[in-house]
């Protein structure tokens, strides 16, 4: 029996038969109804009109489910609702607000959960730890103010059998949009084929995969502002075609590049001059595909044995090689004039070959490669300082590490960049090593030659790992690149628009006086709230529906007493508000009983932090820290040298603290070249 039916079968069961709604016309406006509050209001109402309460909980937390019919696949989906209190919640603070520069927002007395499990759990009852698993199709998480956050998304390639992400992701949209929400978050981790969205789409159309449905820059982790963001997207969209050709003209890989490139600018009706138009075009393509426009070529290479001892070495059960060349990694690592020490390199060599077994281990043996992203996410496990990972995976190419060989080749079927292993002691029966050139010398392989248009998103793959994240001899567009990657955190915001109807709304701000100020809002003042009012409602009733909305909105203001609003201390409490007051405006009361000992005061914590950051983050952006024993200021691990696999130090001194207890180093430390010297560059 397929799931529908189950479903189906399951609903005939219930006491009340539930309503059925169309998948791609659910909160269209006035479908199923019209909302017209703010988000705490409208989502009672969608929950008491829309959805059914469930006759089970999680935890003690509420369950409501929405029943939505896809026609054209023969679909019930449902689409769970959960209220979560954050008084009975074992997490009541907010991680995704800390990390997205809300951490300054007052805790929410709710917050809503909406959630589509993925296909083979739709028709089993929600389990605990629902809010922790990651395979949902849809997962939203909205405080009752209206501020949220998408947590996850999965379509046809993140495990769906049924749904397209941007069928589900156009359902989140308009439901926000009916609900009346403010901001919404999402952290932009999306990847393709080995290629982060952000990047790819950034370059292609300007703005991440989210910013079709109006997600912008938000904020970047490392100190990247919006400002970094936006000029490193400029400046690798600008890349010219021409230019890239030209800079690879000395790569092994330049013949496949520039095929790729020539093979689309004539397949193209319009000129294709930067690397923008080139991506904007390919993704234009990507669902049809191209025919090959030429049948494959056997290029084949002479190969010169320079001596019968040499020839007599070979072993024909190696696999397939660009060179039958090898460099000692020691050799290699020691001539490359490297800021980090040899030690570091060493140990990134290691990280890489021990990630490397380990996909082979799991592959029975067999050298399944691994992508330049894979051996970079595997590396990052281990190792914080992904400038010095990115720099070591650029010069690990037919290298000896130990007893094994790596080596870094394009696979034919994919067109991604791969690393590959080879046990030297195994797979090579033989080998002569040249004492002089300190060489491995092996056979080598007809290479495998590239054929663009039989699979565009190979061919996309094929320049973004070989030309964005392995451009030849330049730092900025190494910076660019990582700035990008460095933004994840992308926001939607729903402006506050005074609707054309029988209502007054307003924005309402609570003044907090001038020493609570000084005291109790060191993080920045919180966002105020929405009400929706009648045109007949006085300025006394005004202020009670302002009292009852922070009320029941924070924890902080649960006792709240609004006692006048700003501008309007000589106006009776009788006075009709219409005509006196603007509908649209901004309205500020003063008040007194606000909870500042409550400890569900911030979405960001109870505790109190500074982050001063040498890449300039002042602020907690999710990434690992470390904090000073001295000042007790935080700053990124990966910013000051601490790897990720290492433990944090029982003592950390930061460089200020060390300036004013030892005479300053002479040596640079690694991260100023990092921010400093490429930052320079950059900007030039």
């Amino acid at each position: 029996m397929s799931n529908s039916k189950q479903i189906l079968e399951s609903l005939k069961k219930r006491k009340r038969m539930p309503k059925l709604y169309n998948f791609h016309t659910f909160a269209d406006p006035g479908c199923p109804i019209t909302l017209t509050g703010p988000f705490r209001d409208d989502i009672r109402q969608f929950l008491q009109q829309c959805a059914q309460l469930e006759d089970y909980n999680i935890d003690g937390m509420p369950i409501w489910c929405t029943f939505l019919v896809h026609e054209t696949k023969g679909l019930v989906i449902p689409l769970y609702t959960i209220e979560e209190t954050a008084k009975n919640s074992f997490q009541p603070y907010c991680d995704q607000c800390r990390c997205t520069g809300w951490s300054h927002h007052f805790v929410t007395k709710r917050k809503y959960h909406m959630i589509i499990p993925v296909d083979d759990e739709w028709t089993k009852p929600l389990n605990d730890g629902i809010f922790d698993v990651h395979t949902h199709l849809l997962h939203g998480l909205i405080h009752c103010n209206g501020f949220g956050h998408l947590l996850c998304i999965n379509g046809m390639e993140g495990g769906s059998k049924f749904l397209y992400g941007k069928e589900i992701m156009d359902l989140w949209d308009r439901i926000c949009t009916n609900l009346h929400t403010r901001k919404i978050t999402v952290e932009d981790v999306s990847v393709k084929r080995g290629m982060d969205l952000r990047l790819l789409h950034g370059i292609a159309y300007g703005r991440p995969w989210f910013g079709r449905w109006g997600y912008k820059f938000c904020q970047g982790s490392f100190g990247v502002t919006g400002e970094k963001y936006e000029r490193a997207i400029e400046l690798l969209s600008s890349l010219g075609l021409d230019q890239i050709i030209q800079d690879f003209c000395s790569s092994e890989l330049y013949s496949d590049i520039k095929r790729i490139i020539s093979y689309y600018r004539d397949t193209s009706e319009s000129e294709l001059i930067t690397i923008r138009d080139l991506f904007h075009f390919m993704l234009s393509l990507k669902s049809r595909g191209l025919p090959a426009r030429r049948s494959p070529t056997n290029a084949v290479l002479s190969i010169c044995s320079r001596s019968s001892a040499r020839k007599s070495v070979q072993n024909k059960n190696v696999s397939k090689r660009k060179s039958g060349r090898f460099k000692n990694f020691t050799t290699l690592a020691s001539n490359l004039d490297s800021r980090w020490p040899m030690k570091r390199m060493q140990y990134v060599a290691e990280v890489v070959v021990n990630a490397l077994r380990e996909k082979k281990a799991v592959n029975g043996g067999h050298n399944c490669g691994m992508s330049r992203q894979e051996v970079r996410d595997a590396a990052r496990m281990r190792i914080g300082d992904t400038g010095l990972i990115d720099y070591m995976l650029k010069s690990m190419n037919n290298v000896i590490v130990g007893r094994y060989i790596v080596c870094r080749d394009v696979n034919p079927q994919t067109r991604v960049l791969e690393y590959t292993i080879e046990e030297v002691g195994q797979n090579v029966a033989a080998v002569q090593v040249d004492q002089e050139l300190d060489l491995v010398v092996l056979p080598q392989d007809q290479p495998q030659t590239v054929v663009p248009g039989i699979d565009v998103y190979s061919d996309i793959a094929y320049l973004y790992n070989n030309v964005l994240l392995e451009y030849q001899n330049s730092e900025w567009v190494e910076l660019a690149v990582e700035r990008v990657i460095d933004s994840k955190q992308f926001v939607k915001e729903w402006l506050f628009i005074d609707e054309p109807d029988q209502l007054l709304r307003f924005v309402c701000r609570v003044i907090p006086s001038l020493s609570d100020m000084e005291t109790e809002f060191t993080r920045g003042y919180p966002p105020g709230e929405h009400i929706a009012v009648p045109l007949h409602l006085t300025v006394g009733e005004l202020k009670e529906v302002a009292q009852h909305a922070m009320r029941d909105t924070y924890y902080i203001m649960e006792r709240i007493v609004v006692t006048e609003i700003s501008g309007l201390e000589g106006v009776e409490d009788g006075e009709v508000l219409f005509g006196t007051v603007e509908s649209g405006s901004e309205l500020c009361f003063r008040a007194v009983e606000m909870d500042f000992d409550s400890e569900l005061k911030y979405e960001g914590g109870a505790d109190n932090w500074t982050v001063n950051c040498k890449c300039g983050a002042r602020d907690d952006d999710g990434e690992r820290m470390v904090a000073c024993d001295i000042c007790e200021v935080w700053q990124h691990t990966r910013c000051i040298g601490i790897d990720d696999c290492n433990t944090m130090p029982p003592l950390f001194v930061c460089d200020s603290c060390c300036a004013s207890l030892a005479p300053p180093r002479t040596i640079q430390p690694s991260f100023e070249y990092d921010f400093e010297s490429l930052e320079a560059c950059y900007n030039c």
